[in-house]
């Protein structure tokens, strides 16, 4: 489990968000991921960022219906236009016996950009 303290985002998963096998989507945990990640690496920039680039996603165990999924956050570094966030995903199991399990990880990759979409550097220079 996870080392960080507060969650970026937390978030009750919903039938909506289920697959014919009765468990959520991959693509829901991405697009949670992605969020997470990208209010973490807006801490770094007053420039808008874009995703460019998730490395690494495992999924370790199914998330179902019910579960309170957490979304931990760390910046793994940032680069002159670039930063890298990894991402912990937990639920919390409240049908059944209560249980806290690691869900998923991934690393996403965020690029600063300006009004023309092009990189700009992270760290203003002044």
């Amino acid at each position: 489990m996870t080392n960080f303290r507060n969650p970026s985002i937390r978030v009750a998963m919903m039938p909506r968000d289920t697959n014919a096998f009765g468990t959520i989507f991959g693509g829901v945990l991405l697009s949670y991921i992605d969020l997470a990640g990208g209010i973490e690496a807006q801490k770094h920039t007053r420039h808008r960022i874009v995703t460019v680039a998730m490395r690494e996603v495992i999924f370790h165990k199914p998330v179902f219906v019910g579960d309170i999924v957490s979304f931990y956050t760390e910046t793994k570094k940032i680069g002159r236009t670039s930063i890298t966030v990894k991402v912990n995903v937990e639920a919390e199991r409240l049908v059944g016996a209560y249980e806290r399990v690691e869900v998923t990880e991934a690393e996403v990759v965020y690029v600063a950009v300006d009004e023309n979409r092009r990189p700009v550097p992270v760290l203003d220079q002044q």
